[in-house]
């Protein structure tokens, strides 16, 4: 396993190094594909340079349901070879990253319907979770069971009770997408990768046969001490990986010189709300009202008492045709899920209850074979797409969160052939930094676990900052779990270079509680400040930034 306790190279070396060097891949996107590209290539061997626009996960990334896991939606549409390969990828990041992966029961309650349980539906999802478990949903240690009404109920007592009629238990993972990307980042790092976020690419470089040989970069001033790093310069590379999921057709068009159109945005709607209306201790799938869809209510935060601070629901999936840049959470959007919610359980959540939003889009690949154009989003493939243009870049889009890691492996294979050289790949069985052995993790406190499950091992650095401070062990944000000492930590090993990016992606506030992370916004500027070195006129300017990201979102959803 890999030490690591290391910070993170300062921005001067790093785009320093960008500009001195040759690489063999130039990876274009800081998402969990992008990064997972990054990391495969750079335990090849290869020279690893990658570029992401704005922050790591600050896009589809870090807006996902949270879940490793097959889809046994995806076992209706007769995507048994994608769930196989997403539950082998499920088992290979519980073991490569064990800190931040959890084992999470489902449940799927059967309705009645006149006083009666359909014999039909319940033998129809017994035998799909039958051919779940052995396509691969088995490895997790668990078999789907039945559970009767009783049972069923006190894992969500605000439920109907005459109206539930047994339920089937399974078995699946979550994980935080954000924290995925950042522990992909940290040890692509370790094997010699140069990743940079807030670094634009302008263009796509070509030599004089026409073949792509690296990118034009202007590096991003997050902040106005930073105004320095204005200028754009080139980045030579032997490929050029296009990883930039819905921008991918933008990256495509500075390549080919026309737009391809082929992704289909699809965008998801998460909502959150405090547990204790929802008083689920699982995951339950609940269907939506007449539109042939489910939604998963998913604790979230656990107390020490086996009861939970927050319950998110989602998500959609619908067309997008908006401003790919900042899709918002609608009105529309909220009705949507509320609705189902609220016909599932019995304690009437209203808008007033909702404490955040968030919303991604899909990069959905528009040309799968046998699919029809008039399709729901909803019905088309998760599968991914591996293509490479006639100047050589390779394009990887598509695909799921849990299959990360194959998509990458695919997309190196197909740089290989460019490179014309052969190198194994090691990804199955490379482990994060901060992944810790079972034998130690059963050593962790109970007071201890929401920190070791976002750093592992390296919970030692956490306590270490705290025992040298003592404030560092308050809470980042009144109510909420997170500590000073890690949003200290963000700055000086995660790459965060905002206000946004500790209390969105690095923590998750925003996505709990966006009115008291609104409210803490200015203690975390002053906390940090001093590590990036902003002046008072820097602080006003991050925190009014991030103060206006919230308040779009709270117009949207109008």
């Amino acid at each position: 396993m890999l030490a690591s306790v290391s910070q993170t190279p300062d921005r001067t070396t790093t785009l320093a190094r960008l500009g001195s060097q040759s690489f063999d891949i130039v990876v274009v996107g800081g998402g969990v594909t992008g990064l997972g590209v990054a990391l495969d290539a750079a335990s090849r061997g290869l020279r690893v340079a990658l570029v992401e626009r704005d922050d790591l996960a600050s896009g589809t990334s870090s807006k996902s349901s949270k879940l490793i896991h097959g889809g046994v939606r995806y076992l209706q549409q007769g995507e048994i070879g994608l769930v196989y390969e997403a539950l082998h990828e499920r088992q290979r990041l519980r073991r490569n990253a064990p800190h931040l992966v959890q084992t999470l029961p489902f449940m799927i309650p059967i309705l009645k319907r006149d006083g009666v349980v359909s014999k039909k539906i319940a033998r129809a999802l017994g035998s799909a979770l039958w051919i779940y478990d052995i396509t691969g949903g088995w490895r997790i240690g668990k078999f789907h069971r039945r559970l009767k009404a009783d049972k069923a109920f006190k894992h969500l007592p605000t439920m109907q009770r005459e109206r539930l009629g047994s339920a089937y238990l399974y078995f699946d993972a979550t994980a935080d997408d954000a924290r995925i990307c950042v522990g992909l980042a940290r040890t692509a790092m370790q094997y010699g990768a140069v990743v940079s976020n807030y670094t634009c690419v302008d263009k796509i470089l070509h030599d004089e046969s026409g073949h792509a040989c690296g990118v034009r970069i202007t590096p991003q001033a997050s902040t106005l001490g930073e105004s320095a790093w204005t200028g754009s310069f080139d980045i030579h590379a032997r490929v050029v990986i296009n990883a930039a999921g819905v921008w991918s057709d933008e990256v495509l068009t500075s390549d080919e010189g026309h737009n391809p159109d082929s992704i289909r945005p699809a965008k998801g709607v998460h909502l959150t709300v405090p547990w204790k209306k929802v008083r689920n201790d699982i995951a339950v799938v609940i269907p939506v009202p007449g539109d042939k869809r489910s939604l998963f209510l998913v604790p979230w935060i656990p107390n020490f008492d086996g009861t939970y601070q927050y319950t998110y629901i989602g998500t959609t999936d619908t067309d997008y045709e908006g401003s790919i840049d900042d899709p918002q959470c609608t009105g529309k959007d909220i009705d949507y899920v509320l609705k189902a919610l609220n016909a599932s359980i019995t304690s009437d959540v209203t808008r007033d209850d909702v404490t955040a939003v968030w919303s991604g889009l899909r990069p959905l690949v528009k040309s799968v074979s046998g699919e029809k154009a008039n399709s729901r989003t909803s019905d088309l493939s998760r599968r991914h797409k591996v293509a490479t243009s006639k100047s050589g870049m390779i394009t990887v889009t598509g695909g799921k969160l849990t299959t990360y890691r194959k998509m990458a492996q695919d997309a190196v294979a197909a740089a290989l052939l460019v490179l014309e050289i052969s190198a194994r790949c090691r990804t199955k069985s490379l482990r994060f930094v901060g992944a810790i052995n079972l034998t130690d993790e059963k050593k962790i406190s109970p007071t201890d676990q929401h920190l070791f499950s976002r750093f592992g091992s390296e919970i030692k650095v956490i306590h270490e900052l705290i025992s040298h401070d003592a404030s560092l062990g308050e809470p980042l944000i009144p109510g909420l779990p997170y500590l000073r000492a890690e949003a200290v930590f963000a700055v000086t090993h995660e790459m965060a270079r905002t206000l946004d990016d500790i209390l969105t992606r690095r923590t998750r506030c925003r996505l709990l509680n966006r009115r008291a992370s609104v409210a803490g916004a200015r203690q975390v500027a002053t906390l940090i400040a001093p590590l990036l070195n902003w002046s008072a006129q820097d602080i006003e300017l991050q925190i009014t930034q991030f103060v206006e990201s919230c308040a779009r979102e709270d117009s949207a959803a109008l």
